[in-house]
């Protein structure tokens, strides 16, 4: 996205191909099942080594392919070796049996893995969202089988070739090659015993449809429009540095960036002035030096969404204070933007903001600023900002998300549950909640 030059081609898999690949996958399977904990986690713990070894190289590949600053990528890269690590040290002991009481002489629950789990998923953090899902998913004794965004194809092909050199036997992993159109044909396919998706709401209600049609488990994360809620109390520069990498982050394509400012009045206008001195001293620029703080946007379809959003908006009364236009006509650079003035019925508040885009929406007291925060169909992340902890606490109860970070930007950690609520999607990755999805927990009785 920043050259606008060719990296490479890689040829679809056919029908003929998507079967070899299902049968393979699902033959690996029956094996890799009865594999000891501790030897899948030598595997695991390989990939770490590896992706610490290789994390400049895999790092280029990212920002070359989706065009996040380098020293993004090799965050992300750096997160996955602490993935792979927690789950190779932890995963025996998140699925051990669970004893429970009952009328038996024995009851217990206990945590079989079910198979070859489908994965669709997104080009803006093209090893973390594939990882986060498949090394648990693996570790609890599945196989996967990925479908990744057509634009990060080299990162797709890396991680299956990464699964390989970390010793995993064959088939554990594959990746598959197919356009959007071929999905229902592997999830139809009986040898599939579920599917996750991270993706758009229009995506996830054609894969949970499918997956519902063919009776399979599925897991969803269909993004956000995440409020960053900073009451009168809050300490004021602390919260504009961390909510501007909290929306600026990978030029704002993030599910769980801060896209809906919800400031108390006391202090809106200083919030509004630090929030433009901010974001117009970002450097824009290539994303392989490591003092640009922001990259292009990964397409021309989504400049042009982000524009549409921004100019609509402003149509109807919005004010733009910083930005609010491209930086010239043929690269995919918008202006870090910040928007006031912003009402129910513009796009800037109705619908997800994917790019560089801050909205800022004033709040009368606490109250209003929960009212203000709920008032979305998604519900994903959200953060709080006050010095009242104990206020705090009682605000995130009242919170219509997933997960809520007190003083301090929303982001995944592979120790915590992620996922959402409402039309952000359902089920939770990460975390022993995580790892047991793709699992029959089944119960054993002795009478």
């Amino acid at each position: 996205p920043y050259t606008g030059k060719i990296i490479a081609g890689y040829p679809e898999h056919n029908n003929a191909d998507i079967d070899r690949i299902i049968e393979k996958t699902d033959k690996a399977f029956g094996n890799w099942r009865r594999l000891s904990f501790s030897k899948r986690a030598v595997f695991t713990k390989k990939m770490g080594q590896l992706l610490r070894k290789s994390k400049e190289v895999y790092a280029e590949l990212i920002t070359s392919e989706m065009g996040k600053i380098i020293s993004e990528a090799k965050a992300e890269i750096e997160k996955c070796v602490w993935l792979c690590d927690y789950y190779a040290e932890n995963s025996e002991n998140m699925l051990k049996p669970e004893f429970i009481e009952s009328n038996a002489v024995k009851s217990y629950v206990r945590f079989d893995p079910v198979g070859t789990i489908y994965a669709i998923m997104p080009w803006n953090f093209p090893f973390w969202q594939v990882l986060r899902f498949a090394i648990p998913t693996i570790m609890a004794g599945n196989t996967v089988i990925l479908k990744h965004a057509t634009n990060v194809m080299g990162c797709a092909t890396a991680i299956e070739n990464l699964f390989d050199e970390s010793g995993f036997p064959d088939n554990i992993f594959r990746n598959l090659i197919i356009p959007v159109e071929l999905s229902e044909k592997v999830i139809a396919d009986s040898r599939i015993q579920g599917v996750t998706l991270t993706g758009s709401q229009r995506a996830g209600r054609i894969v949970a449809a499918q997956a519902g049609k063919y009776l399979k488990k599925s897991i969803l994360e269909l993004g956000g429009s995440d409020p960053y809620l900073v009451l009168n109390d809050a300490e004021l520069k602390v919260s504009c540095r961390t909510g501007v990498t909290a929306r600026m982050a990978n030029a704002g394509q993030v599910c769980i960036s801060a896209k809906r400012f919800i400031v108390e009045e006391g202090i809106l206008n200083q919030f509004i002035e630090e929030q433009k001195f901010l974001l117009k001293n970002m450097v824009l620029g290539n994303p392989m030096k490591e003092n640009t703080d922001m990259g292009p946007l990964a397409r021309a379809d989504l400049l042009e969404n982000i524009e549409k959003q921004v100019n609509e908006s402003v149509r109807i009364g919005a004010e733009i204070i910083t930005g609010g236009h491209r930086l010239d006509s043929k690269s995919l650079f918008y202006a870090p933007t910040l928007i006031t003035n912003v009402k129910k019925g513009m796009p800037v508040y109705d619908e997800e903001t994917f790019g560089p885009l801050s909205v800022v929406i004033p709040a009368k007291n606490a109250e209003d600023a929960i009212r203000i925060a709920n008032d979305t169909t998604y519900g994903l992340g959200a953060s709080l900002w006050t010095q009242d902890l104990e206020k705090a606490e009682e605000i995130a109860t009242n919170i219509e998300a997933g997960v809520v970070f007190i003083n301090g930007m929303t982001k995944s950690d592979p120790r915590l549950p992620f996922g959402g609520t409402k039309r952000s999607g359902y089920g939770r990755e990460l975390s022993h909640f995580g790892i047991k999805e793709f699992l029959n927990i089944k119960t054993v009785c002795i009478a």
